[in-house]
């Protein structure tokens, strides 16, 4: 398993720009399929993106289409979500996560962090 930690959550307006880094310091970055999720209250966890072990590829969900973006600095052993117009309904938990293959489902996963709370206002 590997150890990761998310940062870079807080309130925004809607509209704006936020971009959430997940760190896994010590660790082969290029040896993982990376993904982020999220869960809002009361609603269960829900795949945003991932990203294969080169970065070269990803997949989104259709609600964050054309505004996130996933990427990866194998160098730097990073993972990063930039997120642009925000809407309120982006408000959850953000969870980003390691795994053998890029997949869409969370049981596919074996590492998560701790999450990183985004709140966005209306």
């Amino acid at each position: 398993q590997v150890q990761l930690t998310e940062s870079g959550g807080r309130l925004v307006q809607a509209g704006g720009p936020l971009r959430l880094p997940c760190a896994a310091p010590g660790r082969t970055f290029s040896d993982y399929a990376m993904a982020w999720f999220r869960q809002a209250p009361g609603k269960e966890r829900e795949f945003v993106t991932t990203t294969t072990r080169t970065g070269d590829s990803a997949y989104y969900a259709d609600s964050v289409k054309g505004r996130f973006t996933i990427s990866k600095d194998n160098a730097k052993n990073t993972l990063y979500l930039q997120m642009n117009n925000l809407k309120p309904e982006d408000t959850a938990v953000y969870y980003c996560a390691a795994g053998r293959i890029a997949n869409t489902a969370a049981s596919r996963y074996d590492s998560w962090g701790q999450g990183t709370q985004v709140t966005v206002s209306s």
